[in-house]
């Protein structure tokens, strides 16, 4: 396991519950995020909740999710960017088209 060398100090059962806990939490925050109707807000949480799910991909050491969770951080990471600095625009003229 990559993340087992991470917290050396702490007991093995204590990390990989913690892990467990982060990983349920990342699922939660993705499930939420698709009912919120903020952009902003939506995207913040995605790169809230994959990044709690990119730690989890880790622990099991899983390439497939790795690269699933990673490549939806760094896509909603860059969504959420655009919008801080203003450069996404985002208006009901164009969802309509």
């Amino acid at each position: 396991m990559p993340l087992a060398n991470f917290l050396p100090g702490l007991p093995q059962p204590l990390v990989e519950t913690l892990v467990q806990i982060v990983g349920l939490l990342g699922g939660i925050l993705l499930a939420y995020g698709v009912y919120l109707e903020a952009e902003r807000r939506q995207d913040a949480v995605f790169v809230i909740g994959s990044a709690c799910l990119l730690v989890y991909a880790l622990w099991i050491n899983n390439v497939i999710f790795i690269f699933a969770f990673g490549l939806l951080l760094a896509v909603a990471g860059r969504e959420l960017i655009q919008i801080m600095r203003g450069k996404h625009q985002h208006t009901t003229e164009n969802n309509q088209r």
